[in-house]
């Protein structure tokens, strides 16, 4: 296993091609460096800038005068090699190339790419990227990367061979909470199973979630995913599954992808879960990060019938068992003074659309005191009587009298819901804005 802890727990950083100019990779690198200066010292590096952000730049790596954990590289590509160079004489720690032109835009790239590789194994300085976003780590609030902020703090990492793939999961994690994101791209030294054995060992993690081209050694990775999957779910995204996509992957970080049933094949033998979208990975990673396994034994409470025979079907389509109600919850359910006698009496349990937050509380609680019943999904759409955030504090004492059964929300809608979803939220029970998706996730909770 490689030792990765100069690239993630760096105790000074430098960041070469730091820069005022507005909107640009430069100044997003030191505005994400010095959101961790309270942790570790940071220094820029521009050679016709005197300072950025009040912060004194130096003209070259070799000019500062403190041993250097990390480098950040985003000069133009024809730079690069000579600040390598630089680094190797100064005997950084690690180094990240954030810039693009090298081995993914053809044999001129590629060659340079291998001299700067060549340098950086001589000097034993372990290299991501080139032609990557760059990283983040939330435990020691450490963002070497240009991405827009760092993110809530969680046990889920994301790693990626794309920058721009990772930027879409972070923006649309919602209330997702990451411990890494990691962008390799070319990955012409650490690679993607370098950072797989970082993950296996890092105890802030929990889930890890993957965006794929191309896997460079396919048995290493068998090895290593086969023992991670033991403890902690493996997802995975893979792209190129067909001739466009594999043309179009040569192109974005040189990569050559090979054949997709063999990865599917690989995928399935070793046990990661495989996923088709960028929304399924985040779904998924979502679910499982926060919830144990669970026996195929699911209710629903919905108070609209519509949305009951939706995610009744999708529960069929999933294999999610729907489990017949007892005559004892039946009766618990119907003896209540404030359910509608109009009540579906079945699985799914459509207590009608006038539904007050007591008739939830009723149906709610009746459904988990039935032993055979190991999950529940609450489904609300917004009638003009209906109280949301009432509901969702009824779903949250319900969580805390049931803590090993999963409860999984569906507040449909927004302005009604907004409120409340953002409760249930704080009280770490999930929330999804489509049936669909969310259904499609809940079957990775069965044991």
């Amino acid at each position: 296993m490689r030792d990765l802890s100069k690239i993630f727990n760096p105790k000074t950083i430098a960041v070469v091609g730091a820069s005022p100019k507005e909107n640009s990779v430069g100044l997003g690198l030191a505005k994400n460096a010095l959101l961790g200066q309270q942790d570790r010292e940071v220094f820029f590096v521009n050679i016709n800038q005197p300072e950025v952000l009040g912060v004194k730049t130096f003209k070259s790596i070799l000019e500062i005068q403190k041993e250097i954990d990390l480098v950040v590289i985003a000069v133009p590509a024809v730079a690069v090699k000579e600040v390598v160079k630089e680094c190797c004489e100064k005997k950084v720690g690690s180094i990240i190339i954030i810039s693009a032109g090298f081995s993914e835009i053809g044999k001129e790239g590629e060659i340079i790419q291998k001299e700067i590789i060549k340098l950086v194994k001589d000097a034993n300085i372990s290299l991501v990227g080139p032609n990557c976003l760059g990283i983040i780590r939330n435990q020691n609030n450490l963002n070497a990367s240009f991405a827009p902020e760092l993110l809530k703090q969680g046990n889920v990492a994301f790693v990626s061979q794309s920058g721009a793939i990772l930027d879409a999961i972070i923006d649309g994690a919602g209330n997702l909470g990451l411990s890494y994101a990691i962008s390799f791209g070319n990955e012409a030294d650490v690679d993607l199973n370098d950072f797989l054995e970082w993950l296996e060992k890092d105890d802030a993690t929990k889930v890890i979630a993957l965006y794929v081209e191309a896997i460079k050694d396919g048995k290493r990775f068998m090895e290593i995913a086969r023992r991670i999957v033991k403890t902690k779910p493996i997802l995975v995204l893979k792209a190129g599954k067909f001739d466009t996509g594999k043309n179009a992957i040569k192109s974005h970080t040189g990569s050559m992808a090979g054949d997709y049933k063999v990865y599917n094949a690989v995928f399935k033998q070793i046990g990661v879960i495989e996923v088709d979208s960028i929304e399924e990975l985040s779904d998924i990673a979502k679910l499982v990060s926060c919830q144990k396994k669970c026996e195929n034994s699911f209710a629903i409470v919905t108070n609209g019938g519509g949305c009951g025979v939706l995610s009744a079907d999708y529960c069929k389509q999933n294999g999610i068992n729907l489990v017949k109600l007892s005559k004892e919850t039946i009766d618990k359910i119907s003896e209540s003074e404030v359910m509608n006698k109009a009540w579906s009496k079945a699985n799914p349990v459509d207590i009608v659309g006038d539904a007050s937050c007591e008739r939830y509380k009723v149906a709610i609680e009746a459904v988990l005191n039935q032993n055979n019943v190991s999950g529940l999904i609450v489904i609300q759409t917004p009638q003009i009587m209906t109280n949301a955030l009432e509901n969702a504090k009824v779903i949250v004492e319900a969580k805390k009298r049931f803590p090993n059964k999963p409860i999984i929300c569906f507040f449909l809608g927004e302005k009604m819901s907004e409120q409340a979803i953002k409760f249930l939220e704080e009280n770490n029970i999930l929330n999804y804005s489509e049936l669909k998706r969310g259904i499609n996730a809940i079957k990775y909770l069965i044991k």
